[in-house]
């Protein structure tokens, strides 16, 4: 059996529950959990990693991330996680632009429902991912959440636009 290791990053909008094995992060998700799990001397170097990227996204500071990732679904699934880390920082997609990636422009639903098993919060950027009128919609970390992440890279990427 595989030993796996979780920490807790306390984001501006709640605290993020990190869990991975020593090799790769397995999932990262908003959590209603109070225990802290520090960085400590035997956390593997991954989850040390993930925490310190995860905090320099929420300062602004990171706008894609590269530590080790491990994605469990199917062969659909993983298509769709995949093509949600085609939508840039600061910009938006539709489950409508998800199934045509995929070569799959019929499965709006199916890329609803993938969309919505994403268990890699942030870095798979299913935030990214608005209704096709523009609205706002379903975000398992609840819409207030979704609205903070989008406006948070919104405003990095206009702070960018004023600086060149």
């Amino acid at each position: 059996m595989i030993k796996t290791y979780k920490l807790t990053y306390e984001s501006p909008i709640g605290v993020i529950e990190i869990i991975g094995t020593d090799k790769a992060i397995l999932s990262i998700l908003f959590s209603d959990e109070k225990k802290k799990e520090m960085i400590l001397d035997e956390t593997p170097p991954v989850l040390a990693e993930c925490y310190n990227q995860l905090d320099e996204y929420f300062k602004g500071e990171r706008l894609t991330f590269n530590f080790p990732i491990q994605c469990k679904g199917t062969e659909f699934q993983k298509s769709v996680w995949k093509a949600l880390e085609s939508i840039s920082y600061g910009k938006t997609g539709s489950y409508r632009d998800i199934a045509n990636t995929i070569g799959n422009e019929k499965a709006i639903r199916a890329v609803g429902n993938a969309n919505s098993k994403n268990m890699l919060s942030i870095v798979i950027p299913c935030h990214r991912i608005i209704g096709s009128n523009g609205t706002l919609t379903g975000y398992a970390g609840g819409i207030w959440r979704k609205k903070w992440l989008l406006e948070h890279e919104r405003s990095r990427i206009d702070t960018e636009k004023v600086m060149i």
